[in-house]
């Protein structure tokens, strides 16, 4: 497995510190989160201040390799505001536009959220989303980066949140699945996101099996066995901590030399 954390562990540290630190502690990947000041577009404005190649060559330096986590906050692709839609789909193809520029792997989004129980309003959003997704993938593959769509934990307001639907989404759209195993772990059989075909990544937390904790590896239900963690070629450590980031590492490591 090739193992790596998010930068929410790291959130507001500077792109060059960040790379560091993985480095320093070697780890294989960052996932970057595009949120707050790593916005996209406001990167993007700012490309040369950032100085964004000096990022991209210090990450080949020290052989990691870069993901992206596209914003999410206040935006949905499955929007019924089509006003809504269509700003979700311009931030996700900046990400996407972000993600070429840094050389990266893939580009994680979310598939959007509904707020109607009927059924027939979920259909629509479901929709909604692969068409802005379509877009976003035709923008994906002129570029050369890999669109990935993140599984959501079970609420009924999130799309994805079973394994058959996003599945569905993700097949309908062509691109690749990125797995939350924590989130997975709050659906009645986690294994069956296994079953997904087009699985580009895995981000790894735990939890009680009911509610999106991000809690470390091990100290929820999450199936954390060595069985499991060598099905994985990319893995993503997502939690609020560095302190804990470590820890999980750790843990990783000792259940794969059992």
């Amino acid at each position: 497995m090739k193992l790596g954390f998010s930068s929410l562990a790291l959130f507001m540290s500077p792109y060059r510190n960040i790379l560091e630190i993985a480095f320093e502690d070697g780890f294989d990947i960052v996932e970057i989160l595009c949120e707050g000041p790593y916005l996209p577009r406001q990167v993007l404005e700012h490309k040369d201040e950032i100085n964004l190649n000096e990022v991209k060559d210090l990450a080949e330096s020290y052989d990691l390799e870069l993901f992206l986590h596209g914003p999410t906050v206040d935006i949905n692709p499955a929007s019924m505001n089509s006003g809504i839609r269509e700003e979700s789909k311009r931030q996700i193809i900046e990400a996407l536009e972000l993600g070429d520029h840094l050389n990266v792997n893939a580009v994680t989004t979310h598939p959007g959220v509904v707020h109607r129980h009927e059924r027939h309003i979920r259909d629509f959003a479901i929709e909604y989303a692969v068409d802005v997704f379509k877009d976003c993938q035709d923008f994906a593959e002129d570029v050369g980066v890999t669109l990935s769509i993140e599984n959501m934990p079970k609420k009924f307001s999130y799309l994805g949140n079973r394994f058959e639907e996003l599945e569905k989404i993700a097949t309908e759209v062509g691109c690749g699945v990125t797995i939350d195993w924590g989130h997975a772990n709050t659906y009645k059989n986690p294994q069956d996101f296994l079953k997904i075909s087009n699985i580009v990544y895995y981000h790894l937390n735990d939890n009680d099996g009911y509610k999106d904790q991000h809690l470390n590896l091990g100290e929820g239900t999450a199936d954390f066995s060595r069985e499991f963690l060598e099905k994985i070629d990319y893995g993503i450590v997502e939690l609020n901590k560095y302190e804990n980031v470590l820890h999980a590492k750790e843990f990783i490591n000792s259940r794969l030399i059992c």
